[in-house]
């Protein structure tokens, strides 16, 4: 059994879908970040960044003692492993999957996170004229990374040969696209993938929905909630 520690968030949708399309049996621990159970003594001896999602692995590869996985890029490449599946055993096909989830890692999830942040949340918070250059910043580099991910599309179904973590790691972070002021209809290669190749698969539809319940007001909505998301400093891992 694993426990998946989790909130419906796009990180955290990579995981269920994995466990989904993998048929791996595991447990779901909500891990409430907008009240701040992230920094929760007990989850930091799991996650030491103080962020969802992170695994607990009851029955690991080989035996022994449970395993503990934080950093939603690293989950994906330890459940490939262990079920076998969904990343290439050659190498040469193994890191052409595994340098688009480091794209998406290093990439698309940071400015996708940004162009949220200031397109959504700051608004609420902050006079329109502070914001514009973050605003600006922001949604065209996802612009510009939307266009990549469109041009590798061009001519075939999914990111790196068959479906694969590369896919998963991706897709839940286009589901926001308005968030990010893009236009899929720009982007059509982008489009067929994100809506019918992996839109379609019945997992990814299970895995976009597991805890959906948990989030009934999407959003921030509190000055609490905007200082437990944005205004932590090193003090919460002293």
């Amino acid at each position: 059994m694993i426990d998946l520690y989790y909130w419906p968030t796009p990180n955290g949708w990579k995981i269920s879908i994995m466990l989904e399309e993998c048929g791996l049996p595991y447990k779901l621990v909500p891990v409430n970040i907008g009240t701040g159970e992230q920094f929760k003594a007990d989850f930091l001896s799991i996650s030491p960044n103080n962020r969802m999602p992170a695994i607990v692995d009851h029955d690991p590869p080989g035996g022994g003692a449970p395993v503990s996985v934080f950093e939603s890029g690293a989950i994906l490449q330890y459940l490939a492993e262990k079920s076998g599946r969904f990343m290439p055993k050659d190498l040469r096909g193994k890191y052409e999957v595994l340098q688009w989830v480091n794209w998406q890692m290093g990439g698309l999830g940071p400015m996708a996170g940004q162009a949220t942040h200031f397109n959504v949340y700051a608004p609420q918070f902050n006079a329109p004229e502070a914001l514009s250059y973050g605003q600006s910043r922001y949604t065209n580099e996802v612009n510009r990374l939307f266009g990549v991910l469109n041009k590798r599309l061009v001519d075939r179904p999914f990111v790196a040969g068959d479906c694969s973590i590369a896919d998963m790691a991706i897709w839940p972070w286009v589901v926001r696209w308005e968030n990010f002021k893009q236009n899929l209809d720009d982007f059509p290669n982008l489009k067929k993938w994100f809506e019918e190749s992996m839109g379609q698969r019945p997992a990814v539809i299970r895995g976009k929905a597991v805890g959906a319940e948990l989030r009934q007001t999407p959003g921030i909505n509190t000055e609490e909630q905007r200082r437990v998301l944005f205004g932590q400093t090193a003090a919460v891992v002293r």
